[in-house]
């Protein structure tokens, strides 16, 4: 009886040193995940899934994401877009489904590429050929610098805008539901 006691005793422990460590090894992962979703109505909705990096000090637009190249819009990961509604985004026809999203971002212009090859890690893109559309982007200043970079929607009565902040950048585009 003593030693079931003490083996589990020493089960139960090794358990939860296991589960201390996997959710200390979580909170500090320098890109942890993220999300963001629209809520369409009538049951549709867009959601957005990548990891997070954060500024860390460095120098983000021009710097540690070079201007004129293709970028994961995120770390780790590819960032993906699924839709479960016929949209347009910022006037480019984007068909229900699951795609990939990546980014060319510039000083003062942005390009959002859809992707229709999923299922990519971190810096793989597949290049035009994949591409369901290419879409320019809006470009603000933001007043103050955003640490950690963040992917969200604004709602308006037909759809809304998907923002990309990080640094002192936004770039911004229109989504509307078909």
């Amino acid at each position: 009886m003593r030693k079931a006691i003490a083996l589990f005793s020493v089960l139960c422990l090794a358990l939860a040193v296991f589960v201390f460590i996997s959710h200390a090894h979580q909170g500090n992962k320098p890109s942890p995940p993220a999300n963001a979703s629209l809520d369409l109505g009538g049951g549709k909705s867009i959601t957005v899934d990548y990891s997070s990096p954060r500024m860390r000090g460095r120098k983000i637009f021009g710097g540690l994401v070079p201007y004129g190249e293709v970028w994961r819009a995120g770390a780790n990961e590819a960032t993906t877009f699924v839709t479960t509604a016929d949209i347009t985004v910022g006037g480019t026809a984007v068909p229900a489904g699951n795609y990939t999203l990546f980014a060319i971002p510039d000083k003062d212009k942005w390009t959002l590429i859809i992707s229709k090859t999923t299922g990519e890690w971190g810096t793989k893109y597949s290049g035009p050929s994949a591409d369901l559309a290419r879409i320019p982007m809006k470009v603000s200043t933001l007043p103050s610098p955003v640490e950690n970079f963040t992917i969200s929607f604004d709602k308006s009565a037909n759809g809304g805008a998907l923002n990309m902040e990080w640094e002192t950048t936004r770039a911004s585009v229109a989504i509307v539901k078909k």
